[in-house]
């Protein structure tokens, strides 16, 4: 049996030793300092020896923690430009509205939070005074991702600078009488601040990275030079619990995205209680994110630390802060000095020598005010060693307490997420620690007042002369005039106006063909961003790899194993395809960034991502509504949809109801097309509307979401009856009559009309025929290439009828007229064309695939679920027969004739 305590081998006894007695000597010595200094003299020196190693390039692995102290010492600190005193008053007042806009808003029950700028606040402000570039330079500035519980801080910000007024910050979260504040930053509700959602938690750390990354690619592409932006991303220690703020570290660090900096509230409380109550979350954050590649700043501790690490002859201090866990850390935060006395530096009697020079004051000074992230000049330093650092990411691990100057019942309590408001006298107490001019007389009616130094006040003048050196104001979005796109040649869409002919082509084909040549375009190509999770190959887009490029940082190093084949794999520094690898959440991350950059740089951008329809609003939903949130245009295609027409896959692959999740977003325009012609009407009127000139009234911020298929089918050509393009846009036309079919039927036969949907319609035009040539029925087939859009328009003009406005929907208008029930069939749960089902004045019924799917081929699953064309034929029977037009036992007899 092994001893577990024995010395294993490792890497380096397969390496020859040149020279062992060299290695001896090394050994002996670590040995020696061991025996004499103790083991933590030894670490201390293998530590700082692997530091001066990293540092000089030798390669060995990255120390991955550090001790528990500030990265920077206060001695290599660089001097805090500006006026530190003036920065401090603005801060003040920053820091009480912040308190007031909060409380004041409690007293109609909608909430707030008031903790977490009181602890963040000098991570802002620091950035606000020296850091963050506006957009009146460049138009782009840089782009910052605020904490969203910090919001009340940014505008109490926006206050002081004039760009809010009070009732603004009185009709905090009360956004219905349209001069609200939404609470938290969303762009659709404040268009004019807010560039990017955040406080759905995890989004905005993911989004960050990809947005320094779309950054390069725009200067690589040499579409916009936006070297000089750099993104900056605030989030809170418990935030990065969640799997999709860590998802994406290794590919900024892999493409050295040095534009990216990550500040890390670490307050070491989440909204129950401490993030890592029996660890250290500094520790582990350090330890991810150096594993990761990033270079990493940690700021935890306040000038009042200087004297006691001075003190710290023997390290005792230091080994101490890594040994209590932040739970204790926490306690402290709320303990008298002999508390702190006793359970800190009693632990060791080199430290409880320590605490004899030490007041209780200068414990409670230390143990309850100084933190790193508290200090303008550390913050400082830790920004300025970010942006100058080369080569690499760099997250910044601030160490601050919750509720910090909000008084003794806020500070470090396990309850202050959810506590909302300070009471008069816990207010009076912040205005005299924060030395505020706000007389008792100012609390009218125990209301708190709003605190202002005045418009022309040195405060404000400092505040706007700050921003306008840095740029203009910051957060700020700006939507520059933008000319609306180019429409493409007429003869890319027109391709497909004639149909395949014989050929059976996949509606996926089909969009992958009509992006090809638009790409081509000369005005408006360059601005496709084609976005792939590695499955480009599976829909069929390994032909633009040679011609576009998929892009890469480092261009291509190496020589590809296809490079003698035509479709070779080319990797280009200005490769237009991003192909992300097995990540739909990075992929999201790269739509959103491209489809806003119209606004966050002045490019309008065309991105297209496409995605196994089943892995994409399934698993990346939240993304959408941050997409939706954020403004963004351009094209969701979900490819291989449906639950029937991935043959084999089975449950997991099998979609039949992600046009379900993306009726839920108001932003989304669902389309399910049938034919490749569709596609080609449905992108065409997309690209207008979202980047062509918009028509009165027209929403232009909204993103279509298209499903394709996999199944090559003939294309018919475009029906010439007028009206088609219409109607495709609208959701619903006319594909033919029984008698335009060609079927033939008995004069005065019964008719029914057949909706389909998508690859479901070559169900319906089959079940046409066996109805016409088996029963003698007419049906008459239908095209829905939306049900969603035709469920809007419905419910539009509903509301219009409320408001005394005479409209009929479109879907009733279209059919109109059409004699017969209607039997609507698609290939996902019947909950999606049902979504019509209340405007349709024919008796209606419908088919669809419920139930989870399963592995077969295409014929026996569309049995299996019922949506086949004998089904659609014994459904329209039975529909019939309700009404007297066939007989009874016409269904039992398709049934058995059927096999079903």
């Amino acid at each position: 049996m092994t001893d577990p305590n024995a010395i294993q081998p490792s890497a380096l006894d397969q390496l020859p030793d040149r020279d062992p007695e060299e290695t001896a000597e090394w050994q002996a010595s670590l040995d020696a300092v061991a025996r004499e200094a103790g083991p933590h003299r030894a670490a201390y020196l293998m530590r700082r020896t692997l530091e001066r190693a990293e540092a000089g390039g030798v390669a060995l692995p990255k120390l991955l923690e550090t001790d528990y102290v500030n990265t920077i010492p206060t001695s290599a600190e660089p001097a805090l430009p500006g006026d530190p005193e003036m920065e401090a008053r603005i801060t003040a007042w920053n820091r009480w509205n912040a308190a007031a806009m909060v409380t004041r808003g409690a007293k109609h029950g909608v909430g707030g939070h008031i903790a977490t700028f009181a602890s963040a606040a000098w991570l802002y402000e620091t950035g606000f005074n020296h850091f963050f570039s506006g957009k009146e330079q460049d138009g782009s500035g840089d782009q910052l991702y605020i904490q969203g519980h910090a919001s009340p801080g940014i505008y109490a910000r926006a206050f002081l600078d004039g760009r809010l007024d009070e009732a603004h910050l009185d009709n905090f979260r009360q956004e219905a009488g349209g001069n609200g504040l939404p609470s938290y930053p969303h762009p659709r509700r404040l268009p004019w601040l807010w560039e990017f959602p955040t406080v759905s938690m995890g989004l905005g750390p993911l989004s960050a990275i990809y947005q320094a990354r779309f950054n390069r690619y725009l200067t690589n592409r040499g579409v916009k030079d936006v070297s000089a932006s750099h993104v900056w991303a605030f989030l809170g220690d418990g935030e990065m619990d969640e799997p999709e703020s860590t998802a994406a570290l290794a590919l900024a660090a892999r493409e050295e995205l040095d534009n990216l900096t990550f500040v890390i509230n670490c307050n070491l409380q989440r909204l129950d209680g401490p993030v890592r109550a029996n660890f250290k979350i500094v520790q582990e954050l350090e330890a991810q994110f150096r594993g990761a590649g990033w270079n990493v700043v940690k700021t935890l501790w306040g000038s009042a630390w200087d004297e006691l690490f001075a003190l710290d002859t023997t390290g005792a201090l230091v080994r101490r802060l890594r040994q209590v866990p932040d739970a204790q850390v926490q306690t402290y935060q709320t303990r008298d000095a002999a508390y702190i006395r006793q359970d800190f530096f009693g632990a060791d009697p080199a430290l409880a020598e320590m605490a004899k020079l030490l007041s209780d004051d200068k414990i409670l000074e230390c143990f309850h005010l100084s933190r790193g992230g508290h200090e303008a000049r550390k913050v400082y330093a830790a920004y300025k060693a970010a942006v100058e650092h080369k080569g690499a990411p760099t997250v910044i691990l601030a160490q601050t307490v919750k509720g910090h100057t909000l008084g003794e019942g806020f500070a470090s309590k396990n309850a202050n997420h959810q506590m909302k408001k300070l009471s008069v006298d816990e207010f009076k107490a912040m205005r005299d620690l924060l030395e505020l001019p706000i007389k008792d007389s100012d609390f009218t009616d125990g209301v708190v007042p709003y605190g202002h130094p005045g418009a022309d006040s040195p405060e404000v003048r400092y505040l706007q002369e700050r921003r306008a050196a840095l740029g203009g104001p910051a957060p700020a979005r700006r939507v520059h005039p933008l000319a609306p796109l180019p429409a493409p040649a007429d003869k890319a869409f027109a391709a497909f106006d004639k149909g395949s002919g014989s050929q059976n082509v996949a509606t996926t084909m089909a969009f992958v063909r009509l992006v090809k040549d638009l790409v081509r375009d000369k005005e408006t190509g360059k601005r496709w961003v084609p976005i792939v999770p590695d499955e480009a190959r599976t829909f069929g887009m390994e032909s633009l790899f040679p011609s576009l490029g998929i892009y890469s940082p480092k261009g291509q190093t190496y020589e590809p194993v296809d490079r003698d084949q035509l479709m070779y794999y080319k990797e280009a520094k200005n490769g237009q395809i991003l192909n992300e690898g097995i990540t739909e959440a990075g992929s999201m991350a790269d739509f959103i960034a491209a489809s806003t950059a119209y606004a966050t740089h002045g490019e309008a951008m065309i991105p297209f991502y496409i995605f196994y329809s089943m892995f994409g609003w399934q698993r990346t939903a939240d993304q959408m509504w941050q997409l939706g949130d954020q403004l963004g245009r351009g094209f969701l295609v979900g490819a291989t949809a449906g639950r029937t027409t991935l043959t084999g896959e089975g449950l997991q692959h099998a979609d039949g109801h992600s046009p379900v999740i993306a009726a839920t977003n108001p932003a989304a325009l669902s389309y399910d097309p049938a034919f490749a012609y569709e596609i080609a009407v449905i992108v065409r009127e997309g690209l207008r509307r979202m980047y062509g000139e918009a028509k009165p009234g027209e929403d232009q911020n909204v993103f279509y979401y298209l499903t394709v298929y996999n199944e090559p089918l003939p294309q018919p050509a475009k029906p010439a009856a007028p009206g088609v393009d219409e109607g495709i846009v609208k959701g619903l036309y006319r594909f033919n009559t029984a008698e335009t079919a060609g079927v033939t039927a008995p004069a005065n036969a019964p008719r029914i009309q057949l909706l389909g949907s998508g690859t479901a319609i070559h169900w319906t035009l089959e079940a046409q025929r066996l109805l016409a040539e088996d029963w003698g029925v007419a049906a008459d087939v239908w095209s829905a290439t939306s049900w969603g859009e035709l469920r809007r328009d419905a419910l539009e003009a509903d509301a219009a009828l409320l408001r005394g406005e005479e409209r009929v929907p479109y879907v009733r208008q279209a059919l109109q007229g059409a004699e017969g029930p209607v039997l609507a069939v698609s290939d996902y749960m019947r909950q999606v064309p049902d979504q019509i089902a209340q405007w349709v004045e024919q008796d209606w019924s419908s088919l669809g695939a419920d139930g989870f799917g399963l592995s077969d081929t295409r014929e026996a699953a569309r049995r299996h679920f019922g949506v086949d064309a004998p089904s659609i034929v014994v459904a329209a029977l039975a529909q019939l027969a309700r009404r007297g037009e066939v007989k009874a036992t016409a269904v039992k007899e398709a049934r058995e004739k059927y096999g079903l």
